[in-house]
């Protein structure tokens, strides 16, 4: 049964990507690289099938939004970031070359363990106002997270002001 399990695997990505979620613990190095395949293999489209409702892979979206709340919750939050904008970059491609955008909550869901992670972070405030200026730039539709980048980056910048001194 085990053989039969791990041929199955193999050709069905959605299996295999199911079955090393549940069984197999990852090293930060590891769950990098599965958040970039899944990353790829969520934001993949077929450049023939620019503007219609093209399917897309749900389930890799939903291992990149816990691939990246595991990278968060295990310290590893600027991994995450630098993900979440290779996700933000790919994403809004898929959402630009897509007739309706379906996919646009799918990238959202995805930020949001990483956004969370970023509000209530210690992050210096000119690496917080880098980073949400970065994913506004990378959004190629203009609309993805955007006003929860924006409000958190005029935290970060309110933070980063100078205050006036009290006489």
């Amino acid at each position: 049964m085990v053989e039969v399990l791990i041929e199955v695997a193999l050709k069905d990505r959605g299996v295999l990507r199911r079955l090393s979620a549940r069984f197999l613990p990852m090293s930060p190095g590891a769950l990098v690289a599965a958040t970039r395949e899944a990353i790829a293999q969520a934001t993949y489209f077929d450049p023939r099938h620019l503007n219609h409702n093209f399917d897309y892979d749900y389930e890799a979206y939903a291992e990149g939004q816990q691939n990246l709340g595991c990278l968060t919750q295990a310290g590893e939050l600027r991994l995450a970031m630098e993900l979440a904008i290779e996700l933000i970059t790919h994403g809004s491609h898929q959402v630009e070359a897509s007739d309706e955008g379906l996919m646009t909550q799918d990238i959202e869901n995805c930020l949001i363990p990483v956004i969370r992670a970023v509000e209530t972070s210690t992050l210096p405030a000119a690496e917080g106002i880098a980073w949400c200026s970065a994913m506004l730039h990378s959004d190629r539709v203009g609309f993805i997270a955007r006003e929860r980048l924006e409000s958190l980056r005029a935290q970060f910048q309110a933070v980063a002001a100078p205050n006036p001194a009290v006489e």
